[in-house]
């Protein structure tokens, strides 16, 4: 089937037309991002060098903000370059590769937050075993399943909006390529589609998120086992991923899983889980753990003395 017959290109609202306020969007982005790419980066550094910050939890940590740093590349680049230029134009392999992109590693994520819920439950729950179970090999084949399932998910979203005859309007109402804002662009019927979509994103998003609240129910259920020190040192780690979790899915889970719909407020919606949380994340993980604080200063040290020297 001919992916598309007219349409060659889109064009890209973006979150306002006000030449004023693209410029204040354009500052605030560029810091966000700058702040995004600074703090994974300091996050996959300071666990790859450290000696100390060698457990399973760094180890999906590091991957987490790798994951982070890519998907907020995908996005923000083209949405701080359209707000300075006042270019919106996009061709249409473009706007495809973003989409397989972002819904790669935003799936990606999905499924490595639930691994890392794993993680936690083991290691509080079965602190005994958990070199044991969690040993290296297995948490490189965790991280591996994890990216496998969000290649599953960007296939299938991306296969099912390829296809489909793009043969009249070309302007999305987004500031990137979603699968919404371009179901409403195809001259045909997406009821079926858009079942489809939901079926793939929203309710996986939805199940996982389910997944996620019961594993740290039973994981707060089992702290009172725990010294009052074991406990508090349980409860920053768990506090912060739980924060990452409804910072991530809750905005997710609002777009996808109703009808293939839009709404004025989507766009403003979506920035939070593609701009945002990708900069909290770090921000979240190193200034709740003394660990990795410690690890930062003694690289921070380190790096300082190598460079005198």
């Amino acid at each position: 089937m001919e992916p598309r017959k007219n349409v060659t290109y889109f064009i890209l609202l973006g979150l306002t037309q006000n030449p004023k306020e693209q410029k204040v969007l354009f500052v605030m982005f560029l810091l966000v991002y700058i702040l995004t790419v600074m703090g994974n980066l300091l996050i996959v550094v300071t666990i790859t060098f450290s000696k100390t910050l060698n457990s399973p939890m760094y180890f999906f940590l590091a991957s987490l903000s790798f994951i982070d740093l890519i998907y907020s590349s995908s996005i923000s680049p083209r949405l701080i370059s359209d707000l300075f230029f006042g270019v919106n134009t996009i061709s249409f392999q473009s706007c495809m590769t973003q989409l397989f992109t972002e819904h790669l590693f935003g799936g990606s994520e999905v499924f490595l937050l639930l691994v890392m819920a794993y993680d936690r439950y083991v290691a509080i729950c079965k602190p005994l075993h958990y070199l044991v179970i969690m040993r290296q090999r297995v948490c490189v084949v965790l991280l591996v399943v994890s990216c496998v399932g969000g290649c599953v998910h960007s296939v299938i979203q991306l296969s099912t909006v390829y296809g489909l005859p793009f043969c009249g309007p070309n302007v999305i109402d987004h500031y990137m390529c979603d699968m919404y804002p371009l179901l409403k662009l195809v001259c045909t019927d997406t009821y079926v589609i858009g079942i489809l979509v939901v079926a793939n994103g929203g309710l996986s998003s939805a199940m996982v998120f389910m997944l996620l609240l019961i594993s740290y129910g039973v994981i707060l259920h089992s702290l009172k086992n725990l010294s009052q020190e074991g406990r508090w040192k349980a409860l920053q780690t768990c506090g912060s991923h739980i924060t990452v979790v409804f910072c991530f899915f809750v905005p997710c889970i609002f777009m996808y899983s109703r009808p293939a719909k839009t709404f004025p407020f989507d766009k403003s919606l979506s920035v939070f889980y593609t701009v945002i949380t990708p900069m909290l994340n770090p921000l979240i993980y190193s200034l709740r753990n003394s660990e990795m604080t410690n690890a930062m200063k003694k690289l921070w040290r380190n790096t300082t003395r190598s460079s005198i020297k």
